[in-house]
């Protein structure tokens, strides 16, 4: 079993920053692919930034060259967010091994 838990999510103005975070703890062995997923309402979830084990990115084209996933281990993961759009609401979900987060909201307002 793992257990991840989202943090960083809030209320910013458009243009603004976000910094998330993900942490991972439970059953974990090794380094794996990593991510992060948004869901809006009434739209499904999708895929924002994935790092795979190798260490290789990979973005929504939605957020090409404002966002950025890194990790700082095998147990914690972050999406650093700039240039903020209110279309970027949404509930962020960290994913892993597997296992989801509980999401942590992100609002941009106008």
């Amino acid at each position: 079993q793992v257990r991840l838990v989202e943090s960083g999510g809030g209320l910013v103005q458009a243009g603004g920053s976000l910094r998330l975070s993900c942490a991972a703890s439970g059953s974990i062995f090794g380094i794996n692919a990593m991510g992060w997923y948004r869901q809006a309402p009434g739209k499904q979830r999708e895929l924002v930034a994935d790092i795979t084990s190798g260490g290789r990115t990979n973005y929504a084209d939605s957020v090409k060259g404002r966002f950025t996933i890194s990790r700082d281990n095998g147990k914690n993961w972050h999406l650093q967010m700039n240039s903020l759009k209110p279309e970027d609401t949404a509930v962020y979900y960290c994913w892993g091994w597997g296992f989801w987060g509980q999401g942590t909201q992100v609002t941009v307002s106008s």
